[in-house]
């Protein structure tokens, strides 16, 4: 005996019955009426569609050398538990993250060797020039916050990052709607149209980065981007003289689940664009397949900048290549509510003016 497929209306989602006078699936709900072959390779697309898959290799960063990192010292925070590598000619007090005194607790060992590394192309000056701008035009910033607000420490670290690449081969199934609307003397009406839209493709990524480092925020690091991977270099120690390198303690394995919700997320976004000329698209299902999945080991310039105002700490980034600058700032109350309040005022004055000439 034959199995019985029943099928639900991509429209209401009400179970179809076939219509004998129309010999079409009709919905008794919606009354949307689809052909059987049409329903048939719909489903086929929903079956085949949600079948993803994203391997990587994660051999990335090489062993060091003999002899290679014995002039390299670990620093560990009492505070955060972060471990900061710096070289012997850098005086490593304080972690970069939590301003916090950092202890001297051996040599570099078993960690692996960067493949590459971002030089710093701005000094410390530079990152606090850039704190002077960004407090510029904030009228919501308390007055006093500028002329009281202490800068602890500025502190150049090279923030451990793990750089994906990989090949994407997708399919992503949208349900789309267009409205037709118009009125006659008596009656308002509306007419519906849905819409099966398949789009499928590759697209390459490269250097997609995941920050290594716990104690580095990732929306704070993920905000600085992007960096210029054109200008880095194979690493070499020489480029840690003066400033600290945080010690990685998220492995490439671990970044991969970070890696495939970026690869997924801009994936996703780049096919939505493609899908133009309706009233409301929704993405039914997606299909991603990795191909030459890798990773590689690098370290990012990044200038931390410790303040403190009002009995509380407030930290901010500055990409040490480009020089684009992040932090969160404290809010004056009263400032807020006035300037809500004259927001307020203006959309009421706007809406008096349309009921008067209405």
């Amino acid at each position: 005996m034959a199995e019985m497929i029943e099928y639900n209306c991509p429209s209401c989602g009400g179970k179809l019955e076939f219509d004998s006078t129309s010999q079409k699936m009709k919905c008794p709900f919606c009354d949307s009426i689809f052909e059987i072959d049409t329903i048939q390779q719909y489903y086929a697309e929903m079956e085949n569609s949600d079948k993803s898959t994203m391997n990587w290799d994660t051999q990335a960063g090489t062993e060091w050398q003999d002899g290679e990192a014995d002039k390299i010292g670990v620093y560990s925070c009492q505070s955060c538990g972060g471990d900061i590598v710096a070289d012997s000619t850098t005086a490593a007090s304080k972690c970069p993250y939590c301003d916090n005194p950092v202890v001297m607790t051996g040599s570099l060992s078993g960690d692996l060797k960067p493949d590459f590394v971002i030089p710093f192309k701005l000094d410390k000056k530079a990152a606090k020039e850039a704190l002077n701008r960004y407090l510029d035009g904030k009228r919501l910033l308390p007055k006093v916050f500028r002329t009281e607000n202490h800068i602890d420490e500025i502190k150049g670290v090279y923030v451990p990052v793990w750089l994906f690449d990989a090949g994407v081969n997708a399919r992503m199934m949208y349900k789309a709607e267009k409205r037709r609307m118009w009125s006659d003397a008596s009656y308002s009406y509306t007419e519906t149209s849905y819409y099966s839209a398949v789009r499928a493709g590759k697209i390459d990524f490269e250097l997609v980065p995941v920050d290594g480092s716990t104690k580095m925020d990732d929306d704070i690091m993920e905000s600085i981007e992007p960096y210029r991977f054109n200008e880095a270099v194979d690493f070499q120690t020489a480029y840690l003289s003066g400033y600290m390198a945080d010690r990685y303690d998220v492995s490439a394995e671990e970044s991969i689940k970070r890696a495939n919700e970026r690869i997924k997320k801009s994936t996703e976004q780049i096919f939505a664009q493609t899908v133009k000329g309706y009233s409301s698209v929704v993405n039914e299902s997606s299909r991603i397949n990795l191909t030459n999945g890798k990773a590689k080991y690098a370290l990012y310039p990044v200038w931390m900048l410790n303040t403190t105002w009002n009995g509380n700490k407030y930290t901010f980034a500055m990409n040490g290549q480009t020089g684009k600058f992040v932090g969160n700032l404290p809010v004056d109350k009263s400032a807020a509510i006035r300037w809500f309040a004259g927001i307020t005022a203006v959309a009421t004055a706007v809406l008096f003016g349309l009921s008067f000439l209405l």
